[in-house]
């Protein structure tokens, strides 16, 4: 089968997936599915992942960087909100702590998780990952307050007993958490755009340890480019305006479904856990597996290519997205959801934040990575995941 073949094959495929696991997320709406009904949503689910990462490449192609890895970080985020909105309204007391407990999960898997593989795709790849630290700094500075002020600060508020914000408090929380987001947007997108550039020159993957080295910020504009990177996706044209509109309205119907399908399986993830003796918590860690999923697979195929730094923009902006509007629409819904929401974390959960905030503060700095920086990253998510089970 020749290149122009398969492509053609792949952009079927993904045309049609995303349209099916939507008649799927149709037919299975508000019904109690049947073993051989959640195995079929599920693979639906799958699909419309793969799809909505092929999609959002397509987009981001033809927007450029940093629009790029904006675009998939708030399209996830947005239907994020969505399900946790969706399910708070359905679960009662129950899932009080869902909104902490998903968006926790957000950010230990952005900033552990698919920082972690990018940095040792990346490095097994070239020996040493390069990105700019400006930008990157920027960015976890901006995931290190919005957590500290909307997951550590209630637990520690005595206005209402318990891990919980007064209605004041909320309020506050949700006007600090929306500015700071937009803010960063506009950082990120306007006034220091080159900042969240590749670097022009990476170290060449047979270089002696000692030579070689990060080369400096892309030009203004979008200029910027990255050593090592595919030729291929370099030279070649950006997707039309037309098939970039396809894309994007394919992306949307392939999160749609991805969130839509993630809610029929989610009582049978629940019963599951339950019938595991596994914490509640643990039902919002696999939301946010589920949610990050197309982020991850997308950050990994860009560390592959060579643009490290678009990994840390989708990984940086995910977790920046996931607090900053999830925290407004948390805030606004509680006006008719029942029940309390806690959103302070424990002893445990907010060691593991200290410690992701340290590490990932000392692997941005340098401006480059090995391979150990990213497996500490990777074995922050593992000790985070390992007492989410067993905690």
């Amino acid at each position: 089968m020749s290149t122009a073949t398969r492509r053609s094959a792949l952009t079927d495929w993904t045309l049609v997936v995303p349209l099916v696991a939507l008649v799927a997320l149709i037919l299975s709406w508000g019904r109690d599915l049947p073993a051989l009904g959640v195995v079929l949503v599920a693979l639906c689910l799958a699909g419309a992942v793969l799809a909505a990462v092929h999609h959002a490449e397509v987009v981001a192609h033809r927007v450029g960087e940093p629009f790029g890895s904006l675009v998939l970080a708030v399209a996830v985020t947005v239907i994020e909100v969505a399900l946790i909105v969706t399910l708070m309204a359905d679960g009662g007391d129950k899932t009080a702590s869902l909104a902490r407990d998903t968006v926790f999960a957000a950010v230990m898997i952005t900033c552990n998780g698919i920082v972690g593989l990018s940095l040792f795709v990346r490095a097994l790849r070239n020996r040493v990952a390069v990105f700019n630290p400006e930008g990157s700094g920027a960015a976890l500075a901006t995931v290190a307050t919005l957590a500290v002020l909307s997951l550590v600060l209630p637990t520690f508020t005595t206005s209402k007993p318990g891990p919980e914000f007064s209605t004041a408090q909320l309020t506050f929380a949700a006007i600090a958490s929306l500015a700071l987001y937009g803010l960063f947007v506009a950082v990120q997108t306007v006034r220091h755009r080159d900042y969240f550039l590749p670097v022009e020159t990476e170290r060449p993957a047979d270089a002696p340890d000692g030579q070689g080295g990060r080369g400096g910020r892309g030009g203004q504009g979008g200029q910027g480019g990255q050593g090592g990177q595919d030729e291929n996706e370099d030279h070649a044209a950006p997707p039309t305006a037309r098939a970039a509109l396809i894309s994007t309205g394919l992306l949307l119907v392939a999160l749609v479904a991805v969130v839509g399908d993630a809610k029929a399986v989610s009582p049978t993830i629940e019963k599951g856990v339950a019938d595991a003796g596994l914490p509640n918590a643990v039902v919002g860690v696999i939301i946010a597996l589920l949610v990050l999923l197309p982020e991850t697979l997308a950050a990994v195929r860009a560390a592959r290519r060579g643009r490290v730094q678009t990994s840390l923009n989708l990984a940086y902006g995910s977790a920046i997205a996931s607090i900053g509007l999830t925290i407004p629409a948390i805030a606004l819904a509680s006006i008719w959801l029942s029940g309390p929401l806690l959103l302070g974390l424990g002893p445990v959960h907010m060691v593991l934040l200290a410690l992701t905030v340290v590490v990932s503060a000392l692997t941005i700095a340098p401006g480059r990575a090995t391979l150990l920086q990213g497996g500490v990253h990777i074995v922050l998510l593992a000790a985070y995941l390992f007492l989410a089970v067993s905690p």
